[in-house]
């Protein structure tokens, strides 16, 4: 079965899941942030078939994600490497392994977690607005469909998330408290 392209969407998460929304691809990202670079590496720490890495692979340095540098002649080996379009992913890897944790977590709590380098304490992720470092909550933000949107797509306001989903116009929430 052909998968449909986002390609050719306006939506920035329609067109990043394009480049990294198979789900081996962002397991290869995570194994490349831990320090994994060589096929082996990842091929041993997923457990992935030679042909699905290989593929999955190549599709990370076309998009962008990574780069292929050989690194070794006899015999010719190669290692992937993020670029910073992969390090920006960090973000999102982030965000997912967080709300893994909150809502999918192992009842031991022995998955993956984010600590502080230098004491290994754990920390708990959240996502801030850089330029004034607040929290980026409702109802004082939500995502609004931008202006290439389609007619549909703007239409479409789901009712569970029509306070995170504004169609092109502020969330009415955060001026007077309710839901629009």
């Amino acid at each position: 079965m052909q998968r449909k392209s986002f390609s050719d969407m306006a939506c920035p998460i329609a067109r990043s899941l394009e480049q990294v929304g198979e789900w081996w691809s962002m397991l290869i990202l995570r194994d490349a942030f831990a320090g994994k670079t060589r096929f082996d590496e990842f091929q041993q720490s997923l457990g992935i078939a030679s042909n699905m890495l290989a593929r999955r692979l190549a599709s990370l340095v076309e998009s962008g994600m990574l780069v292929r540098r050989p690194y070794s002649t006899r015999p010719p080996r190669d290692e992937y490497l993020l670029t910073e379009r992969g390090r920006d992913f960090r973000t999102v890897l982030v965000a997912l392994l967080a709300f893994g944790d909150r809502h999918f977590a192992v009842g031991d709590g022995g998955g993956a977690r984010v600590v502080e380098t230098k004491t290994g304490a754990t920390v708990e992720p959240m996502l801030v607005d850089r330029r004034t470092g607040k929290e980026l909550v409702e109802p004082d933000y939500t995502i609004v469909r931008g202006k290439k949107a389609t007619a549909m797509a703007r239409a479409a306001r789901p009712k569970e998330s029509a306070g995170l989903l504004a169609a092109n116009a502020p969330s009415r929430r955060s001026a007077e408290g309710a839901r629009p």
